[in-house]
């Protein structure tokens, strides 16, 4: 088998377990020694099993080659802790993450691996051929300029305006999660892998992985709600 580096997106997962062990189980006859598994952020929130999905990443990481996106929810739930900034977070799906955790609002009994493991993660993670990070970037400068003139890296994880842009300055192609669509956003220079799968009852309700460069797509149907 060929040795070329090949790197498999994998979009949000929002706490949605059974759903990520199947998809990555389907992915297993693909990940080699020269293969890297690029989770694009929101391990937590919505869904019912955040813990777990937690626990299970911490496992695969010993297994597979993995790179670990910040998601804006990951974001949150660090500022909830580190810096007691609770509204967001439980306005947007922290109290079914604190559920996971047998934790009630304001108790701060967290693992503390787990907030490492959270604190650990990249705002993005630039390679020849792709930029992959968990919202996206500004689609009127090259990516080269972006990440020289960004003080604040942040900003990745919430920025959308490139969405519905047809024409980006992007030098190479961008991939992200954030974002939900019914089916992988393809356009120039741009993969969105953020199928909803927390949202079923919405139209979306599918864990995404993209294979690249071959842009192979694999999708699991949400089994968790």
């Amino acid at each position: 088998m060929s040795n070329k580096i090949r790197y498999i997106a994998i979009g949000d997962v929002h706490g949605c377990i059974n759903s990520l062990i199947s998809l990555i189980d389907s992915l297993r006859g693909e990940i080699t020694d020269s293969t890297y598994l690029v989770f694009l952020g929101d391990y937590v929130d919505r869904g019912p099993e955040s813990k777990s999905v937690i626990d299970y990443l911490l496992k695969l990481r010993d297994e597979f080659q993995c790179i670990f996106i910040r998601g804006n929810h990951d974001q949150m739930l660090l500022d909830a802790f580190d810096n007691d900034q609770w509204a967001l977070w439980l306005q947007n799906g922290g109290a079914e993450t604190l559920e996971s955790y047998g934790l009630d609002i304001g108790e701060k009994d967290f693992p503390q691996e787990h907030l490492d493991f959270l604190r650990q993660t990249r705002l993005y993670w630039d390679t020849p051929e792709f930029l992959f990070v968990h919202g996206g970037i500004d689609p009127d400068k090259t990516v080269s300029e972006v990440l020289e003139t960004v003080q604040d890296k942040r900003s990745f994880m919430w920025e959308r305006s490139h969405i519905n842009q047809e024409y980006n300055e992007w030098e190479k192609t961008v991939v992200f999660g954030h974002t939900p669509v019914k089916s992988p956003l393809i356009k120039d220079k741009m993969i969105g892998m953020d199928t909803g799968c927390v949202y079923p009852s919405m139209g979306y309700g599918n864990l995404s992985a993209m294979i690249l460069p071959e842009m192979d797509l694999h999708q699991q149907e949400c089994t968790d709600l």
